[in-house]
């Protein structure tokens, strides 16, 4: 049984007053949460169950890793017909607007993880512990997560970081500059640095490393190469690829030598709530990657959403075994093993190999709670941002970051014949290729295109100077009178 640090703690974060109404940034409506905060931080218990409260957050954010690659040219939005979760399906035709509740419901959901956060900030001088440098150190790095979230998603957000949000507050929101919301991330990474120890006493916990590889991946988005070489070389060597890239993604190698930060999910819990479909302890995103009316073995049904494109499929070279763990082609795994299934909307004949679901992999409310982590960051992943902010610095050292290339392509072919030998302006462009197909279906890609200024050559649709970030959502437009973004 996997080793985790969630659990469902709805008493604590009821009586914590986290669950609220939903009218504003952080759609917390309890003005009496300082009188609670007397009565609840006495021990150190209270302050552990409040940081659970705060990583329990992380398994909602199911639309962001969606959106990375169906808004991109990985995939499709799928499912059952073009109405069929209509923002999903408005972002993959680049005609979203600020009326989306996905959209909405990822903005809240970040905005609750960062007041999490920041309620423990704010009584963090209530008691002493031998744990506590440490915890508030794992408080750092997931503030400065979410933020990273938010600022990717929409740009400049709201910024507040010595307590939490309340009522009062919601009419006096402004946006800060993405560069003031980055310099909080990077502050709060270092902290995390600091305060954190290096190996992990729980599968899912920050470590030091953990913050290393964000912050890396957060001077990367500002194309601070040198600032990223220098954090995330240390970390070369640290971390191992498996063999076989698809072994990675089964139950069976979650939280192995590749895995930097996952996202922990467990089928073990029997509590669910269609109306807040991601608070179980599973995960929600899985069900949207099945193969819809599915009858055979290995796999579940799904609702066939964000399926892989021709393009995508293409994309891997001969003998690179990528392919087949990013990818299912139905038709051939129909055909060799009898199993029988039914196309969905946009249907391209291939699923979401990654993040599909399993028979056996969920319990209780099946859609909702499959034991699948999420792999927010991968060894693969930090040794190509490596090699990106070597190649890309202002004094670069191409030879390393061939190194950092030709190891994760050695995984993917089985031997060195792909090494490349390449520098300058076509590495850099090798380096990219190889995060599609090193990353497919992983939620990075429309993220990558963004910042390296190639989305409009990718994406049918995409419009220079808007579609760099998503709109602002219409409520808190509305509510808290923040300015939109150019074009929306």
């Amino acid at each position: 049984m996997k080793n985790k640090i969630y659990n469902n703690l709805l008493l604590i974060i009821l009586s914590l007053g986290f669950i609220g109404c939903e009218d504003y940034v952080d759609y917390e409506a309890s003005e009496g949460y300082t009188i609670v905060a007397d009565d609840y931080f006495k021990t150190s218990a209270d302050y552990e169950a409040a940081l659970v409260g705060t990583y329990d957050v992380l398994q909602w954010n199911i639309y962001t890793v969606m959106i990375g690659d169906l808004a991109s040219d990985n995939s499709l939005c799928g499912g059952e017909s073009a109405t069929d979760v209509i923002g999903l399906q408005k972002i993959d035709d680049m005609i979203h607007i600020a009326q989306n509740d996905q959209l909405t419901s990822t903005w809240k959901w970040l905005y609750e993880g960062i007041n999490r956060a920041n309620y423990l900030v704010e009584n963090k001088d209530k008691l002493e512990f031998s744990r506590k440098a440490q915890l508030y150190g794992e408080v750092h790095f997931l503030r400065a997560y979410y933020y990273f979230e938010l600022a990717k998603i929409f740009g400049d957000v709201p910024l507040f970081t010595k307590s939490r949000l309340t009522a009062s507050d919601s009419n006096t929101l402004s946006r800060s500059p993405k560069a003031q919301v980055y310099a909080q991330i990077e502050t709060d990474l270092q902290a995390a640095i600091s305060a954190l120890p290096a190996e992990k006493s729980t599968n899912g916990r920050a470590t030091a490393y953990t913050a290393h590889a964000l912050l890396g991946k957060v001077y990367l988005y500002q194309d601070k190469f040198t600032e990223a070489a220098s954090i995330l070389d240390p970390l070369i060597g640290l971390y191992s690829l498996p063999a076989n890239q698809k072994d990675v993604f089964l139950t069976s190698g979650e939280n192995g030598p590749e895995s930097v930060f996952e996202v922990q999910h467990s089928k073990n819990s029997n509590w669910w709530d269609w109306g807040f479909p991601q608070g179980s302890e599973g995960s929600f995103a899985i069900i949207h990657h099945g193969i819809r009316g599915y009858s055979g073995s290995v796999y579940a049904s799904g609702w066939s959403f964000n399926v892989p494109t021709q393009d995508l499929y293409d994309a891997y070279g001969a003998g690179d075994t990528r392919r087949d763990a990013a990818v299912l082609d139905i038709d051939a795994w129909s055909n060799s093993t009898g199993a029988e299934y039914t196309k969905g909307y946009e249907h391209t004949g291939y699923f979401n190999h990654k993040y599909i679901p399993r028979s056996g992999a969920s319990a209780a409310q099946q859609e909702l709670n499959y034991e699948t982590n999420y792999r927010a960051i991968r060894y693969a992943d930090v040794l190509l941002m490596a090699a990106e902010a070597n190649n890309r610095k202002s004094s670069a050292d191409d030879t390393k970051a061939q190194n950092y290339l030709n190891q994760v392509r050695a995984r993917a072919y089985g031997n060195s014949s792909k090494a490349s030998s390449s520098t300058g302006a076509t590495l850099t462009k090798e380096i990219w290729e190889e995060r599609r197909l090193e990353l497919a279906m992983e939620g990075h890609r429309f993220f990558d295109l963004v910042r390296t200024g190639e989305a409009a050559n990718a994406i049918s649709g995409f419009v220079t100077g808007k579609h760099e970030v998503f709109p602002i959502p219409q409520t808190e437009i509305d509510i808290s009178g923040l300015t939109q973004n150019a074009g929306y």
